[in-house]
């Protein structure tokens, strides 16, 4: 069996979701906790965004079909604005998806420059990248942990042409930040522009401060205030779609770099527009973040801390040292991704799989998102599962951690690969 059949025959993936009842879903029969969800703040089930939804609905219809360059109902008005504060940002620029942003905008900036990708960022910066490769530019990796690397690429890039170098705030398999402020200055010392896709740390992390109620910082504005970073030479893409539950993405950008895209990026023009329910959500979620989004990031730290405490107690190799609620949980070497898939599926625990060819071999393993809407019978339930894996040598043990006995082995139920 190839291993891309094996990831199709696996009932984790490309799964048809029959109900979801809080954060636990029904896949034909079979009621399991979702822990493959993305929804951090857990909005997608708040009553008052869906009440916010059906007046919305009422007044506006279910989607304003125009493009934007044609007309853009108050709603997106209210949002950019709205967003501009929060973030502490001189504009933003709403469109669909950071997927649009991505593929339309890099080539745009990068122009016939220079366009530097780290090589763990997101699937979609790299096919961005690529197309700005195709329209004329240069396309160059580096390693986002080694920083002199970037300001060697930089350095040895025509200074006359631009220079966009290009990266996830928050990883999104990892849950771990760069070091954006060492960044941002190499960037700043050569005249590039710092692109950063922060899909999972807006809504999550924000600004740092004496009061905060969790390690996460204040307000849920994103990787950017979190570093303490302000804008300049920096542009950030981000998204409603995890914490927020909505359809939605923006740009963080100067107020002319804003006006020039709407011409120049093609779903400004082009696109069909966001639909209305995920406009009145995206408001809606704006307002919670105002009222108890720090309240809602407390809980969604401490079921992430007893994830993490967990994995530490196990002695478990996770790559997130950050604490964000992505935990990504890679295999023992003699382990089959199948077989400890379908032991989650047995307990009733739903991750993110993460098989090869969609990860490197060496990251094989499965990734478990938390949120706020998560109880705590749920996390328990996970923490269960979680033991009898490690006690059955399913799971990758921190480098420093001593190897289990053999006769310790196979309380899970899962046996090692032969």
């Amino acid at each position: 069996m190839t291993d891309l059949h094996a990831l199709r025959s696996l009932p984790m993936l490309d799964a048809v979701i029959d109900e979801v009842a809080g954060r636990a879903i029904r896949i034909g029969d079979h009621w399991l906790v979702d822990f493959a969800s993305c929804n951090y703040l857990g909005l997608d089930l708040d009553p008052c965004v869906a009440a916010a939804i059906d007046h919305a609905v009422r007044r506006w219809g279910t989607h304003p079909s125009w493009s934007r360059l044609l007309g853009s109902p108050r709603a997106y008005v209210s949002i950019e604005e709205r967003l501009a504060d929060l973030l502490g940002a001189p504009d933003t620029l709403l469109l669909p998806t950071i997927t649009h942003i991505h593929l339309s905008v890099i080539p745009v900036l990068a122009g016939r420059g220079t366009v530097l990708v780290d090589r763990h960022a997101h699937r979609t910066i790299y096919d961005g990248a690529v197309h700005a490769r195709g329209l004329g530019a240069t396309l160059l990796r580096f390693r986002v942990e080694d920083p002199d690397e970037l300001d060697r690429l930089l350095r040895a890039a025509p200074a006359d042409e631009p220079r966009l170098v290009c990266l996830d705030g928050v990883n999104s398999m990892t849950g771990n930040l760069p070091d954006l402020s060492r960044l941002a200055a190499i960037c700043a010392r050569h005249g590039a522009l710092l692109y950063v896709d922060d899909a999972h740390g807006f809504g999550v992390i924000g600004e740092r401060h004496p009061d905060e109620s969790s390690p996460y910082g204040r307000r849920g504005n994103g990787a950017i205030r979190y570093a303490g970073l302000g804008y300049d030479g920096l542009v950030l893409v981000g998204g409603f779609s995890k914490a927020y539950s909505s359809l939605l993405a923006f740009l963080a950008l100067p107020t002319t770099l804003k006006e020039h895209l709407k011409f120049a990026a093609a779903p400004y023009l082009y696109s069909g527009p966001s639909p209305t329910a995920s406009l009145a959500s995206a408001l809606a979620g704006l307002d919670i973040n105002d009222r108890r989004g720090d309240d809602l990031r407390a809980t969604l730290y401490r079921h992430t801390a007893r994830l993490l405490d967990r994995c530490r107690s196990l002695r478990l190799d996770t790559p997130n040292v950050l604490g964000t609620p992505i935990v990504e949980l890679p295999l023992a070497a003699e382990q089959h991704l199948p077989e400890v898939t379908m032991e989650l599926w047995r307990r009733g625990i739903y991750v993110t799989v993460a098989g090869y060819p969609l990860v490197p071999r060496s990251e094989v393993g499965f990734r478990v998102q938390l949120t706020a809407a998560h109880t705590d019978d749920q996390v328990d339930r996970l923490l269960a599962a979680l033991d009898d894996l490690a006690a059955g040598g399913c799971l990758r043990r921190a480098p420093d951690a001593p190897r289990i006995p053999a006769q310790t082995r196979g309380r899970a139920g899962v046996r090692a690969s032969g």
